[in-house]
């Protein structure tokens, strides 16, 4: 994109000399004293060809003035980072500030055409100022492209951006769902880790453990410990990992499961009431993870 200022002061100079050639011209060959009429005919061609004159070195200002509009533009759609950091009410306003330019260029060819028609049809055949004409059509029509290349690349831009926002939302669900899934991994394996540290114990007198089908025992007959047959409902959970000893609220006590005798012992307080110390968890529950004691 070319700068006009230069454009304008020449464009002021040839027009400026070729007036003052023109004056001088009529001024020598048409003396007052010959011919009033003539001299009255100059004047009026000298203030037609400066009226003219005046009107391009306004429509050279209007246009610079647009091609430093579009150049603000460009810098901005034209930089890697320059649109990333416009907000769409900001990438709008950029559609719109084109859109007006588009419109404003539009109104200053249809100007240009007015002028050149009115310099054809008049006596003023000055080929500087229809060259300059032609020089401003043709910046007009380059401006008007070069419009067309920043929109597209604004819509480009538009597609890329919002390209860049699915991938970020696919990504940020991705990671969510990746999140979700170890966490519920994670769950399972910390649900799956405390089943298996799970134990059970059950504690009660003959009696009542025979009521839950815990024990079976007889005249002259061995205790026996029900197998698959427990009343789950009696018994207490703990984690092996977490206790390493159970009340047994009782001065007697025995336990009739096979836990091995050198993995725990049972002692007592001051008031002789009973406690079951695990002294070794993993032999302990090794065998099984129920625990019965009878406490009579």
């Amino acid at each position: 994109m070319k700068s006009l200022p230069v454009i304008a002061l020449a464009v002021a100079s040839l027009l400026t000399v070729s007036c003052k050639d023109k004056a001088q011209e009529n001024v020598n060959s048409n003396p007052v004293e010959e011919n009033p009429d003539m001299v009255t005919m100059s004047r009026e061609e000298l203030e037609a060809t400066l009226m003219t004159q005046d009107t391009l070195i306004s429509l050279v200002n209007d246009i610079s003035a647009d091609m430093v509009q579009l150049k603000n533009i460009e810098m901005i759609v034209s930089s890697p980072t320059g649109l990333n950091n416009e907000t769409p009410t900001q990438r709008q306003q950029l559609v719109a500030d084109m859109q007006a330019v588009r419109k404003t260029l539009a109104e200053r060819r249809q100007r240009l055409a007015d002028l050149e028609t009115k310099l054809k049809n008049s006596n003023q055949q000055n080929s500087t100022l229809l060259q300059t004409i032609e020089n401003l059509k043709a910046q007009i029509e380059q401006n008007e492209m070069t419009i067309q290349t920043l929109t597209k690349q604004l819509a480009d831009a538009n597609i890329k951006i919002q390209n860049l926002n699915v991938a970020v939302d696919s990504l940020n669900s991705s990671v969510a769902s990746e999140k979700a899934g170890k966490e519920k991994a994670q769950e399972e394996a910390s649900n799956l880790t405390t089943e298996l540290n799970t134990c059970y114990y059950a504690i009660g007198s003959k009696k009542e453990l025979e009521e839950h089908n815990i024990i079976q025992s007889g005249f002259l007959r061995k205790t026996k410990i029900m197998q698959g047959d427990y009343q789950r409902s009696y018994f207490t959970a703990i984690d092996k990992r977490t206790s390493p000893s159970i009340q047994l609220y009782s001065k007697k006590a025995k336990v009739l499961t096979n836990q091995p005798k050198d993995s725990y012992r049972i002692v007592e307080d001051d008031k002789g009431m009973k406690t079951l110390e695990i002294t070794n968890p993993s032999r302990f529950w090794a065998a099984s993870n129920y625990l019965v004691i009878q406490t009579n």
